[in-house]
């Protein structure tokens, strides 16, 4: 069996639906918000002024159904945006390539800093060490918290 060799070109096709879906989805639920919110009911009336009939309030036609519509559309577009982001911490972005960062040092400056910042874990080894002494304050305290709480009353008969 032969395999096929698709070219740059034939990719790209392919690909522009997968790559271009979310942002359509989001421009099509803009329209629509747009067109049922703000462009129909200005026709709506116009039309009502023009044949001179009574004039009624637009209904939108996205919200009728207790805003279904919009709850889809928050759903599959927040679905969208949460899986794209899973896409991006996986690596998926830049056609798959990883852009991690280097975990050397890239100037002395940044070396200096690094070992400025391990001066400090005496201090904050000190601190644990305070926040200890508190542990068995805290234990009688939430023992005591016990009697703070309000007890449920009797009826009155």
């Amino acid at each position: 069996m032969s395999e096929e060799v698709k070219s740059e070109s034939e990719k790209k096709k392919e690909d522009w639906m997968n790559s271009k879906w979310r942002p359509l989805m989001g421009y099509v639920y803009m329209l629509t918000c747009i067109m049922d919110m703000i462009i129909f009911p200005v026709l709506w009336s116009l039309l009502q002024t023009m044949t001179k009939t009574p004039i009624t309030q637009w209904m939108p036609l996205t919200l009728q159904g207790a805003g279904l519509f919009h709850i889809a559309m928050g759903a599959v577009l927040g679905l969208a945006a949460w899986g794209r982001t899973q896409e991006k911490l996986s690596g998926a972005n830049n056609g798959g390539l990883s852009t991690a960062m280097p975990t050397t040092p890239l100037s002395p400056a940044a070396a200096n800093l690094s070992s400025q910042t391990s001066s400090l874990s005496p201090a904050a080894a000190n601190l644990s060490s305070q926040t200890s002494s508190l542990s068995p304050a805290a234990a009688n305290l939430s023992s005591d918290s016990d009697d703070m709480l309000p007890r449920p009353r009797r009826p009155v008969l």
